[in-house]
């Protein structure tokens, strides 16, 4: 049997009216990003920031139009609010996405805005999830410094000293999860609204790695980037947890401070390595997590040193203590230094990280000790948060 067409899609679309304007979806111009994979269909719908609470029924409306087409196992609509040119039409996006959303109905997320220069983003609400106890976010300032292996470690590490852990890819762009943990497979979803995450290392995961293919380009704009993360936060079967370890993307634009406002975050983790250019970016992705009243665990220097494999010579390739000065100029606390080893790099390559594999070496010992402080810095402000606060007038 033929699979559904585009062509197919767009004529049911058009029986989709917003009543607000009088025109159907198409003819708006606001139908995006369509994805056709066998039986799976996903797309967006972009509307102003200012309606974005109140098409939630367009929404659903578009996608009980698709999943109604011969040869449709899934659709899934994804709202995003996007604010108003001077027009006060939304801006559409080009169709030029080849990766499928087999996940649930989605929140309207705005994206984040940067707010004036020297004054504070605002932070909007920040619902907690349920089942959930903390969640910490694992940041850099820049790409390459080893953040996702260290959110990878880390993560196991804290599970390793009996906490149940949960681990998200939030980079959207660049997904490393499903490689670093060893997992294949998609997620499924038997209500067609939730999904359950996958297991590796007997820690629940969620990527974008799980539903697109390895090699496939993610060109999506800011909006969707926010609905698909918080899709895969909230509706994702975690369970209990009483921790989510959030690998963060890199860099301080609109999908780190999005996350920074909307969700929360019981703290940040800075992971740099020890030279000059490296740390600037450092205390910009610290700054940005004070300015949105995050709190920020702690500095980790990675690749802080290199041992040589065949003599064990010590050399600092990137200089060295670069990180601790700057958590001691920061204020903020320094949770440890990692080397660069090539036990560490073929493990995370492998699917097999080092804390896991070879719990043993000197590496897991030095992971499970920033998890250690890690651990003591969030078990102690849950333990405060649930002090009764007393007040004398």
């Amino acid at each position: 049997m033929t699979g559904v067409t585009e062509a197919q899609i767009m004529d049911a679309l058009r029986g989709v009216v917003d009543t607000d304007h009088g025109k159907n979806v198409v003819d708006l111009g606001i139908v995006s990003g369509l994805v056709i994979k066998g039986g799976n269909i996903g797309f967006v719908l972009e509307v102003p920031a200012k309606e974005g609470a109140a098409k939630e029924p367009l929404r659903r409306a578009a996608e009980q139009a698709v999943a109604r087409l011969p040869g449709v196992t899934s659709a899934t609509v994804v709202l995003t609010a996007e604010s108003q040119g001077k027009s006060g039409a939304a801006k559409a996006a080009p169709h030029a996405h080849n990766h499928a959303h087999d996940h649930g109905h989605s929140h309207a997320a705005p994206a984040a805005s940067g707010g004036q220069a020297g004054k504070a983003p605002e932070v909007g609400a920040r619902p907690a999830i349920p089942g959930i106890r903390s969640i910490i976010a694992v940041a850099s300032g820049k790409g390459g410094v080893g953040k996702s292996t260290t959110a990878v470690n880390l993560a196991l590490a804290l599970a390793q000293s009996g906490k149940k852990v949960g681990l998200l890819d939030a980079d959207i762009y660049g997904p490393s999860l499903p490689r670093m943990m060893g997992i294949t497979g998609k997620p499924h979803s038997p209500d067609g609204k939730r999904l359950h995450p996958l297991q590796g290392w007997g820690i629940p995961c969620m990527s974008m790695g799980f539903l697109v293919p390895e090699d496939t380009p993610m060109i999506w704009r800011g909006p969707m980037v926010m609905s698909a993360l918080e899709q895969m936060l909230r509706d994702v079967e975690w369970g209990e947890l009483d921790v989510l370890v959030v690998d963060m993307p890199p860099g301080t634009g609109d999908a780190q401070l999005t996350m920074a406002q909307r969700v929360p975050l019981a703290g940040a983790v800075i992971v740099s390595t020890p030279q000059d250019i490296a740390l600037l970016d450092a205390r910009k992705g610290l700054n940005m997590f004070r300015r949105v009243d995050v709190p920020v665990l702690g500095i980790i220097e990675n690749m802080s040193y290199f041992c040589c494999p065949n003599c064990g010579h010590r050399s600092d390739i990137f200089a060295h203590g670069g990180a601790r000065k700057t958590a001691e100029e920061l204020g903020c606390d320094f949770l440890g230094e990692l080397p660069l080893k090539i036990e560490i790099r073929e493990t995370s390559d492998g699917g097999a990280p080092i804390v896991a594999s070879r719990p043993d070496s000197d590496e897991a010992k030095a992971y499970r000790a920033i998890a250690a402080k890690v651990a003591e810095k969030i078990d102690r402000d849950a333990a405060a948060s649930r002090m009764p606060k007393i007040t004398i007038q």
